[in-house]
């Protein structure tokens, strides 16, 4: 299988169906790509393991940082319909990812990386990659090297972030335990908040986590429980000093 580096190319000129509310628009590849600097990466398809787990979250977690460095729009492209995409994106929550549906393979064909996953049943579909584009035309791209299976080693967010902006800093993400209607907690979200931090919630709660579970993964009973980057912070006040050493 040859995968041909394309840099120094234009993007393909192509015209894809895309599905906005409840009406079909057309979208130009001038649209996504011309005037803009924009980082695209590909991928096999929506909700397989990989991309679901890895390729696409680390993108839009990192979006804040790329725009920072000069990258006006992430894109994820695969041979996917506008459909399967939509839904994907809202799982994800990829609200800084503009989903790219290349459901005919036209750009992938045009790229060069339209390559055959028939014994997966998926027919023909996109290898993976990623790239740099500015004003239509590519400037770098990373390729996954040729190996049986799904390789997943060059086309990451990290290593592209690396080569628009080595030595950028990586935002720093939170997981926080929280009640329903605990001042505490409140008071960690505005202090995570405050100090730029994303976090993920997770409610103790009969709909949600137990507190066995609770006590299992932090030792305590009590709520906030806050992780940061994986290290147990522990309360509100915990997470008070640890931000003021921090700073």
């Amino acid at each position: 299988m040859a995968l041909e580096n394309r840099e120094g190319q234009r993007v393909p000129n192509v015209v894809l169906r895309v599905r906005k509310g409840n009406e079909w628009v057309n979208v130009s590849t001038d649209d996504l790509f011309k005037g803009k600097t924009v980082v695209a990466f590909a991928l096999p398809g929506a909700f397989t393991p990989t991309c679901s787990s890895s390729h696409l979250p680390r993108y839009n977690e990192l979006a804040p940082v790329f725009k920072q460095h000069g990258v006006d729009d992430i894109l994820c492209i695969s041979v996917n319909d506008t459909f399967v995409m939509n839904a994907w994106a809202e799982d994800q929550e990829a609200e800084n990812i503009t989903m790219v549906p290349d459901g005919n393979g036209e750009f992938t064909d045009g790229m060069g990386m339209l390559v055959d996953k028939s014994d997966l049943g998926f027919g023909m579909r996109s290898w993976r990659y990623s790239m740099l584009v500015k004003d239509g035309v590519i400037e770098k791209m990373f390729i996954e090297p040729d190996l049986p299976g799904d390789p997943f080693e060059v086309s990451d967010a990290d290593t592209m972030l690396d080569y628009i902006a080595p030595g950028a800093e990586r935002p720093k993400a939170a997981t926080l335990f929280t009640k329903p209607g605990c001042p505490f907690c409140a008071k960690a979200k505005q202090m995570l908040e405050a100090a730029g931090i994303a976090y993920e919630e997770i409610e103790v709660s009969k709909k949600g986590v137990s507190s066995r579970a609770l006590r299992a993964a932090t030792g305590r009973d009590t709520v906030p429980q806050v992780f940061i980057e994986g290290a147990h912070i522990g309360g509100s006040d915990d997470l008070e000093k640890w931000l003021h050493t921090h700073k």
